[in-house]
């Protein structure tokens, strides 16, 4: 049974005993080829950010406890894993898949799947189990508790934790694409939803300050980032050919899946298991553009509307033509700094509980 690893900024490693549940009824089996007829226990680890979605997050991981035990049965090792700030979630994923586990499930929002996901990698290469000889890979999970959940979107899950454990009792498993953004000097950053540059990534980043008011945060957001908003002239190059200017870009939405800022459907047609981006780009939109077009960017409907392109890519970098460094830059509605940067598909990186 592995043990929960609370990683402190430091880089002091402190072992906590892990807390196991049991349970009164059988759970299925997992269905992945080479663990259908093995008959040992499964090693969970749920990694909950207690402070997401104002305090939400904690207090009904606590309530999903009983519901928790009684569903996933002895055939588990339950390990709770609470973050204490930014990054934590990141230094405990990599411990528990180095420790063997079976699967970390990311128990909140986006930004906790957002920080679960760039655990699984290190030094730009996917972290392994100590145990060379071990038949399995970790497993990613998730129990949407947070403010937007919009990555569950594109799989039709419901913001409900129990459809969520009923997910990871039946243990299936399906290979996803993971997106990785590299820059001048820079470590790689990865991100499993939709990365996006400029006006949507500056909303965003002032989103993230309003978290407190809900959904509401992401109009907030949507307002303060047009304040002094200008379009800018981008140059593209997709799938290493030649430079493309686009003129007068607004925003630049990279999607491994479809759905960001709290449930708009930006790029209608990614898939993570596709092995490509769907790249959208909108240009020389006005305040007011948004205001009529919205239910469109909503209901995936915009591809249609003038000034608003779409393409599929397996890599795309993109500059600010006037150089000014002003452009901002996010991932699963994380901010990342600004242009330059490349974004690049890693297919089928990573198993995912669906």
């Amino acid at each position: 049974m592995i043990c929960c690893y609370q990683i402190a900024f430091g880089g002091v490693i402190s072992v906590a005993k892990p807390s196991v549940f049991r349970a009164e009824h059988s759970m299925a089996p997992d269905v992945s080829p080479d663990r259908s007829i093995s008959p040992r226990r499964r090693d969970l680890v749920f990694i909950v950010n207690p402070l997401g979605a104002n305090g939400k997050t904690g207090k009904e991981w606590k309530k999903l406890l009983p519901y928790l035990r009684s569903r996933l049965d002895t055939d588990c090792n339950i390990c709770e894993s609470f973050t204490s700030g930014p990054s934590h979630a990141i230094d405990i994923t990599r411990e528990a898949i180095r420790e063997g586990a079976d699967a970390v499930i990311a128990v909140g929002g986006d930004g906790t799947l957002h920080e679960v996901v760039n655990g699984f990698f290190w030094a730009g290469r996917p972290v392994t189990n100590h145990d060379r000889e071990s038949a399995h890979s970790t497993a990613l999970g998730l129990i949407p508790l947070g403010t937007g959940s919009d990555f569950a979107r594109t799989f039709g899950w419901k913001n409900d934790p129990h459809e969520a454990i009923e997910r990871l009792a039946k243990g299936i498993r399906s290979r996803i694409d993971v997106g990785v953004i590299s820059g001048e000097g820079g470590e790689a950053h990865y991100f499993i939803n939709v990365a996006d540059i400029h006006l949507s990534a500056k909303a965003g980043y002032y989103a993230s300050r309003y978290k407190k008011f809900g959904n509401l945060c992401y109009v907030i957001g949507a307002l303060q980032g047009f304040m002094g908003h200008k379009n800018q002239n981008l140059k593209v190059k997709v799938n290493e050919g030649e430079w493309e200017e686009y003129s007068q870009v607004t925003a630049l939405c990279i999607g491994n899946a479809k759905y960001f800022g709290g449930g708009m459907k930006i790029t209608p047609n990614a898939d993570p298991r596709s092995g490509n981006f769907e790249v959208v780009i909108l240009q020389d939109f006005k305040w007011y553009d948004f205001i009529v077009k919205l239910h469109k960017l909503y209901n995936g409907t915009h591809l249609s509307v003038k000034n608003v392109t779409s393409r599929s890519v397996h890599s795309i970098e993109v500059e600010d033509v006037s150089g000014s460094g002003s452009i901002f830059v996010q991932s699963d509605g994380e901010h990342l700094g600004l242009l330059p940067r490349k974004f690049s598909v890693l297919p089928a990186a990573i198993e995912l509980i669906c």
